[in-house]
């Protein structure tokens, strides 16, 4: 399933008081190779393991293609002009999205990603989405509270997935249109 069959367009750009949710630019190239390559990022955030640089890079020109096309959920995270995450489509069903998101390290515990996160969900049930989620590895408290604060709760669903050699234990959260409004951080 992809966001094409969704009547609403999909907004181009998704404002918050202090970040904008926006297609990925070729000037984000640093910044994203940055943020792929980062081995903070990579202990929350399933990532290939990018031996060189230009790896990473082939997987920033995935990331901008996709992330001007109608039938996917992909927005860099900006303050400023610089990017500083992204949050992308992980799984897309008729009624429900489950979402993947990111913050660069050197922004952490600021409340950037619980507001572009609640951004994304308003956004979703605008566009007709019944029921957004996301997941998390297990002792990841700080994208625990993220999904918390955004309204989000335990979707009583878990897997376990093996991850760079590990198996690790992926908790799912949910929130759904008739829940309320998400928190805006």
């Amino acid at each position: 399933m992809s966001m094409a069959g969704k009547t609403a367009a999909r907004p181009p750009v998704i404002p918050t008081a202090r970040l904008t949710l926006r297609p990925f630019r070729a000037a984000d190239a640093p910044d994203m190779v940055d943020l792929l390559t980062d081995p903070a990022v990579s202990r929350t955030y399933v990532l290939p393991d990018f031996p060189r640089r230009e790896d990473a890079a082939g997987l920033f020109a995935r990331l901008l293609a996709m992330s001007g096309a109608p039938e996917h959920f992909i927005y860099g995270i900006s303050l400023g002009e610089r990017i500083i995450g992204f949050v992308n489509d992980v799984q897309t069903g008729e009624t429900d999205i489950e979402l993947g998101y990111v913050i660069a390290p050197a922004h952490w515990n600021r409340g950037y990603a619980a507001e572009a996160l609640a951004a994304c969900i308003e956004a979703l049930f605008a566009l007709g989405f019944d029921t957004v989620s996301a997941g998390y590895f297990e002792g990841n408290e700080a994208s625990r509270r993220v999904m918390e604060k955004c309204g989000m709760r335990p979707a009583c669903k878990s897997q376990v997935i093996v991850y760079r050699g590990q198996e690790r234990v992926c908790i799912y959260y949910e929130i759904s249109k008739g829940a309320g409004a998400p928190g805006r951080a």
